[in-house]
C-alpha cells in the first residue's frame, strides 16, 4: 500500500452551487466545457458525514468546485442532524440504487458501513472514503484522509507545553465509531504517554456531533475535576459544545481548549483567546483528490496516479501565528 502525505495544504477558494440529491430535492451539475475532462455523463455521489457541519460543507464546496472542472455530475448527500450509520445508509443505498459511476463516502461506522462497500463491490461500482473508512478496505480504490494520528499527537504536544507539562486533562470526543475520532485520541495518549508523563488523561466523552452532549459533558467534567488544566475537543462540534461549557462556568482562559477544526466562528474564538489553539485540516483538498480518482477510476485514465491511501498532514494555529495559519479557515 502506498500512503502519499501533502506537507502542505491548498487554500479552499469559496463557491456557491447549489447541489441537487439523488432524490430530487439537490444536485450539482458540472459544466460541460472544452476542457473538461468528461463529458458529463458520469454520475458521482458524494454521500458526507454529517452536511450541517461546516468540515463538511467546506468539503461540500471543494468537491462542487472539483466537480465542475471536470464535467462529472455530483449528487452530494447525507444526513442534516445526525452523525450514524442508521441515518447514513439510507443514502448509501439510494445511491447505489440509482446507478452512479462511482461513489465516494464518509464512513460514520467502519463495520456498519462495510455492508455498503460490498454491494458496490458487486455492482462493480468503485468506492472511495474520505476523512474517515471501514474496516476491510481491500476493494477501495482510495483511502483519503488527513493525518488523524499526527493531529492528535500536535494537540497533545501544544496543550502540554501550554499547561507546563502537568495536571489532568480531559477529552471531549465526537463518536467512539469515527475512525477520525479514534486515531486522534489514539495519537493524543500516544504524545502524553511518550514524552508527558505528568499530565493525566481524566476522563472521555462523546458527543455524537452535538454541541449540547458536549456541553452537558464538560459541565460535568469541570464538577468532577476542578485542578483541570486542559481540554482536547476532538472534532468541531464537541469543540462548540465545550466552548459553551467554559463560557457559562466562568472558565475562559483558565482551562487550555485545544480544538480540531477550523471554523469561521472557532477562528474567531482562536483570536479572542477562547480557544488556545486548532487543528486545521483540509477537507476541500480531500474532495477534490476523491473526484480527481473517481474519474480515473471510471474512465480507466490516469489510475496510474491514484494512490491506494493519501495522508494529508495538519496545521497548528496559535493566537501567535495566525497571520500564516489563517488561511487554513475553512470556507463556509
Amino acid at each position: 500500500m502506498k500512503t502519499t502525505r501533502f506537507a502542505g495544504m491548498i487554500a479552499l477558494s469559496g463557491i456557491a452551487i447549489a447541489s441537487l440529491a439523488l432524490t430530487g430535492c439537490s444536485s450539482s451539475g458540472a459544466a460541460q466545457s472544452g476542457d473538461s475532462d468528461a463529458d458529463g455523463d458520469i454520475r458521482v455521489a458524494f454521500i458526507a458525514g454529517i452536511t450541517s457541519d461546516p468540515f463538511f460543507r467546506a468539503m461540500q464546496l471543494g468537491a462542487e468546485e472539483e466537480a465542475e472542472k471536470l464535467g462529472i455530475e455530483l449528487s452530494w448527500q447525507g444526513s442534516p442532524s445526525e452523525y450514524s450509520a442508521e441515518s447514513q445508509i439510507p443514502f448509501v443505498d439510494a445511491a447505489l440504487a440509482d446507478d452512479v459511476d462511482a461513489l465516494i463516502m464518509v464512513p460514520t461506522d467502519p463495520d456498519s458501513l462495510q455492508a455498503s462497500v460490498t454491494k458496490a463491490e458487486a455492482l462493480g461500482i468503485p468506492v472511495i472514503t474520505v476523512d474517515t473508512t471501514v474496516t476491510d478496505q481491500s476493494y477501495l480504490t482510495s483511502y483519503i484522509t488527513g493525518d488523524n494520528v499526527q493531529g492528535g499527537a500536535a494537540a497533545a504536544a501544544t496543550l502540554a507545553e501550554l499547561i507546563g507539562g502537568s495536571g489532568e486533562v480531559f477529552i471531549m470526543s465526537g463518536s467512539p465509531t469515527a475512525t477520525t475520532n479514534t486515531l486522534r485520541e489514539e495519537g493524543f495518549r500516544a504524545e502524553l504517554e511518550e514524552n508527558w508523563p505528568d499530565i493525566e488523561v481524566v476522563g472521555r466523552e462523546y458527543a455524537q456531533s452535538q454541541p449540547a452532549k458536549a456541553t452537558s459533558a464538560v459541565n460535568t467534567a469541570l464538577l468532577n475535576y476542578p485542578d483541570l488544566k486542559g481540554i482536547f475537543a476532538i472534532d468541531g462540534t464537541s469543540g462548540t459544545g465545550t466552548v459553551a461549557a467554559l463560557q457559562n462556568s466562568g472558565k475562559v482562559g483558565e482551562i487550555a481548549l485545544i480544538g480540531y477544526d477550523a471554523y469561521n466562528n472557532q477562528v474567531t474564538e482562536l483570536e479572542s483567546g477562547v480557544f488556545t489553539a486548532l487543528i486545521a485540516q483540509d477537507p476541500a483538498q480531500e474532495a477534490r483528490l476523491a473526484l480527481q480518482y473517481a474519474l480515473a477510476a471510471v474512465t480507466g485514465e490516469g489510475t496510474d496516479e491514484i494512490e491506494k491511501e493519501v495522508v494529508i498532514e495538519n496545521i497548528v494555529m496559535t493566537k501567535d501565528n495566525l497571520s500564516e495559519t489563517k488561511k487554513y479557515e475553512y470556507a463556509e
